[in-house]
């Protein structure tokens, strides 16, 4: 894909937050930017991004996909009540991947480590399956960030 000025715009948003945001989020940010841009031309750049290894997608099941603009190796943690992904650098040590190796035949290239939980503030509340900041955050357009 050409490097337009969409598609720079489109990586520079998402560059700007570590919040691991929506494509409704970087559209909102790009559009102050590059007038006339669609969310469908957004959604076009972001695919072009991941296939090219720029920015990796983050999908979880019945979620809005995420996209996070540093693909180098770390893992995430995932709050199950508001959605709020958080980049974690602890990763398993050498060991586990030669046993992972001995156990499954498998020759191990990369991996992928996800923890889930709830974050300090979904955390604070009493009842474990409620909150008062529901799942619609999580599928609204402003990315992972507590406001």
């Amino acid at each position: 894909m050409r490097k337009t000025r969409q598609y720079q715009a489109v990586l520079e948003a998402l560059r700007s937050t570590r919040a691991h945001p929506s494509a409704e989020w970087i559209y909102d940010q790009v559009r102050g930017q590059v007038p006339g841009v669609s969310l469908a031309t957004v959604y076009r750049i972001l695919k072009t991004l991941e296939v090219e290894g720029v920015i990796a997608s983050l999908e979880y099941a019945g979620r809005r996909t995420r996209f996070d603009g540093y693909p180098g190796p770390h893992n995430h943690i995932v709050c199950l009540r508001c959605g709020a992904i958080e980049d974690v650098e602890a990763a398993p040590d050498e060991s586990t991947q030669k046993k992972i190796e001995l156990s499954t035949g498998f020759r191990v290239s990369h991996y992928r480590f996800e923890w889930f939980g709830l974050c300090p503030r979904c955390a604070t509340n009493s009842d474990p399956l409620r909150s008062k900041h529901s799942d619609s955050y999580y599928n609204s357009d402003k990315g992972a960030q507590h406001e």
